[in-house]
């Protein structure tokens, strides 16, 4: 079977990595289910948050089964594997790296021992305490535990060591003792050999949903793997909400109150356009944006073009509103970002074209709109521009469905670091002039929040505004932990570690790829 690399993109140019996305998560509790499949094709549907790493753990009531590997959910099962994983409960993990390196050690499920038996985590988010609960572990549990001891460097790995430190404590008792302790942005799925578990972090940075089956209940980072498996939305998980399901169902308390503070990005960028946040449509809400943006920044032109496929609900609403016609005048191969063959020199000479090659017949001689959702360092739109221009384009008006990225994010969105943001050293007329343009536009962060439909206040901005609702860390940066190695830590037997393991001894094949986040002295780079 082919494996993945960790360096698998789907970035239009593969010369400049835009704004990566956090982590899909998602957990079953289904007895006479297939839950490993299930898990399987709701990891499919979230794929477009995490393509490093994909990992299933699965419970049985006696034991956790667990398999994860390198690269996209396709590469890394297949039907035997998955028909190894047998249980009624399951949790998954597709991830993108924020606190942890890219590396095999890291990937998720994370797992580590309980007084009762074993437990299996995954985690999307990242966290602005790591170091204080460093120290935490160090002085509960000595030595490195767990999956720390085989290199994991992540967030998620101390999360996991601390809950099985309380022995006199259930699993439950511990989730909601560690939670409390934890900083920044948690949404979390885990279990134990019988019942699954999920927790959001009081500000409910990242999304977090609960759903129905006809003989169980699900957990997902986003409404679209719901519908993927056949489950009926039933609620989010609230900020601040520790969810226990087994055989006698559903039960709930909080570890902290809530403050509600949902990443505004995820409606930008992050969640697929047929997922629910906050009860509304993220697709609906681009086209409002796209509304809005055409009432902000109107143009002379003959035709409104998206970028594909990350501009087209903006693109929809643009020329709704505008009147001028919608027009498709570029087309993606969905398929180059996906190769492991490195291209030649000429190759990538060619930059976007690996990507995308307009419509001639369509974009000649024509004065065009074009929508994308967002501008990093400029060089996309920068090639774009001269693509279209070249394939006779008349005019080129860009506008983002955004505002300006001018601050890095420490909640699981790895954006470049501020120092490479077009947008922090240059006036909206100066990116203009740097890529091209012939006029350039973004919509305000007053319109997009009304686009949202979602409290101003119950928002986080940080990334466009530079106010952060949870305390930025004093150190971050992916190699946070592999900056101070833990003690005890062994090198990890990646044969004996990451293939299906069964852990009668939790201390023996604890396999993990985890995640990460943050760019490290972000604040105090220019």
């Amino acid at each position: 079977m082919a494996r993945g690399d960790g360096r698998l993109t789907h970035d239009i140019n593969p010369q400049e990595k835009g704004p990566q996305d956090a982590c899909g998560i998602f957990g079953v509790w289904a007895p006479d289910e297939e839950v490993a499949k299930l898990t399987y094709f709701a990891l499919y549907a979230l794929q477009h948050r995490g393509q490093e790493s994909a990992g299933i753990a699965v419970g049985n009531g006696e034991q956790i089964l667990v398999y994860k590997d390198m690269g996209l959910v396709s590469q890394v099962f297949d039907e035997s594997t998955l028909n190894t994983l047998v249980g009624h409960v399951a949790v998954g993990h597709t991830r993108y790296s924020t606190t942890g390196g890219s590396h095999w050690q890291n990937a998720q499920p994370t797992l580590g021992a309980t007084p009762a038996g074993t437990v299996a985590l995954a985690h999307n988010g990242n966290l602005t305490n790591t170091a204080e609960l460093l120290e935490l572990v160090h002085e509960r549990v000595g030595a490195a535990s767990g999956e720390l001891r085989y290199g994991n460097t992540t967030d998620t790995a101390l999360i996991t060591a601390l809950m099985g430190s309380y022995a006199d404590r259930t699993l439950e008792e511990s989730a909601g003792e560690v939670l409390a302790q934890a900083r920044g942005a948690f949404s979390l799925v885990f279990s134990d050999e019988d019942t699954l578990y999920a927790a959001r972090d009081p500000q409910g940075v990242r999304p977090l949903v609960l759903g129905r089956l006809e003989r169980g209940w699900v957990v997902a980072s986003e409404t679209a793997a719901l519908d993927i498996v056949g489950a009926s939305f039933i609620r989010e998980v609230e900020p601040g909400e520790l969810v226990a399901i087994d055989a006698d169902g559903l039960r709930s308390h909080r570890f902290a109150a809530a403050a509600p503070k949902g990443c505004l990005f995820e409606f930008v960028y992050l969640a697929r356009p047929d997922t629910h946040i906050s009860g509304r449509s993220v697709h609906e809400t681009r086209v409002e944006v796209g509304r809005r943006l055409a009432g902000e920044h109107p143009a002379d032109a003959d035709l409104v073009i998206p970028v594909p496929e990350s501009g087209t609900p903006a693109a929809v609403g643009y020329a709704e509103a505008s009147g001028i016609p919608y027009g498709m005048g570029l087309v993606k191969n969905a398929y180059v970002g996906r190769t492991f063959i490195q291209p030649s020199q000429t190759l990538r000479q060619l930059g976007i074209r690996l990507k995308l090659n307009p419509l001639r017949e369509i974009v000649a001689g024509k004065r065009l709109v074009v929508v994308d959702d967002s501008i990093v360092r400029g060089n996309t739109q920068r090639a774009l521009v001269r693509m279209l221009r070249e394939a006779g384009a008349a005019e080129v008006h860009v506008r983002i469905s955004s505002p300006p990225v001018s601050w890095p994010c420490f909640y699981g969105i790895d954006f470049a670091s501020r120092a490479e943001l077009i947008a922090t050293g240059l006036s909206t007329d100066e990116i203009c002039r740097s890529i091209g343009a012939d006029s350039l536009g973004y919509v305000s962060l007053d319109a997009l929040i009304e686009a949202s439909t979602v409290p101003k206040n119950d928002l986080c901005r940080a990334c466009f505004d530079g106010v952060y609702p949870i305390e930025p860390p004093a150190r971050a940066g992916k190699d946070l932990l592999e900056q101070d190695p833990i003690p005890g830590c062994e090198t990890p037997d990646r044969d004996g570690l990451a293939r299906a393991a069964s852990l009668g001894d939790p201390a023996d094949g604890l396999n993990s790829l985890l995640s990460a986040g943050g760019a490290a002295d972000a604040l105090r780079r220019p």
